[in-house]
């Protein structure tokens, strides 16, 4: 994690030898003699992230930047996926506040892994919800229309 004009930075990226490059916001020289520019940033008014252009070595990489909270929001969803592949009751909730436009899915209803279950539209974009695993939808929660916040129950999963 860097800071660049007290923007947090988390730019993940790595050398052929799998090495991580640890980015400083001054520029200062890295490991193994690196050199990093960090180049102006444009802002994306619809989904808040900045394009940031970084240089490693006379190497241009593009990178989005977006807040911690909702790069947080995200590790968390990740992680949660990773316990997609366990039998029994899964509880789908929501990972960020929005509003349900649509539900794809009824009570009873078999899923497929990666099936939409429902979209969600949260800071002006629609994010498809889908199902982190094969199973047989136990509850739907949630009505198109329907506001919801953090944490809110979606959809459970059996």
């Amino acid at each position: 994690m860097a800071t660049v004009s007290g923007e947090a930075l988390r730019v993940m990226t790595a050398d052929a030898a799998g090495e991580a490059l640890v980015i400083e916001p001054d520029g200062q020289v890295l490991p193994a003699d690196r050199q990093v520019l960090l180049l102006p940033s444009a802002l994306d008014r619809t989904s808040g992230r900045r394009r940031r252009e970084v240089v490693v070595d006379g190497w241009r990489f593009e990178v989005d930047v977006e807040p911690d909270r909702r790069a947080r929001l995200r590790e968390q969803a990740a992680r949660a996926s990773g316990h997609a592949a366990q039998d029994g009751r899964l509880e789908i909730r929501a990972v960020i506040p929005g509003r349900v436009v649509a539900v794809a899915v009824n009570p009873g209803d078999r899923v497929e892994a990666a099936g939409q279950l429902l979209v969600v539209e949260a800071m002006k974009m629609q994010n498809e919800i889908r199902a982190p695993r094969a199973g047989t939808v136990a509850k739907v929660a949630v009505g198109a229309g329907q506001n919801v916040e953090l944490r809110d129950l979606l959809i459970v999963l059996e």
